[in-house]
């Protein structure tokens, strides 16, 4: 059984370590780059959940007027405040706005019900 597979954080911290010494020729490159592919997917994931929550508490502000109050007002900036920056740290996510948008209006859908 390969590190990978017993001690993901060892595994890690090795594949840095081996990374910054220059010892390309021992990294694990097959999870690495698994591992790798998997952290652009979690920055979408990201940006789909907080697209939901804000969807969410929009269709809650429009449709339930009488239960507005500072706390979802304060969700809403926060959540704009934070696809902001996520779109600002990783601006190649914003080709994939439309189709986030999308899975996080189910999302929405399900925070209002």
């Amino acid at each position: 059984m390969q590190l990978y597979e017993r001690d993901f954080y060892a595994w890690t911290q090795e594949q840095a370590t081996l990374l910054r010494s220059g010892r390309l020729e021992q990294l694990d490159t097959e999870h690495l780059a698994e591992e790798i592919e998997a952290l652009g997917r979690q920055e979408r994931r990201e940006l789909v959940n907080r697209l939901g929550i804000l969807l969410g508490h929009l269709l809650k502000w429009q449709f339930q007027p009488h239960l507005r109050g500072k706390s979802w007002r304060a969700t809403l900036s926060e959540q704009r405040r934070q696809i902001q920056r996520l779109l600002k740290e990783s601006p190649s996510l914003k080709p994939e706005l439309a189709a986030a948008l999308a899975e996080a209006y189910q999302d929405g859908i399900l925070l209002v019900v």
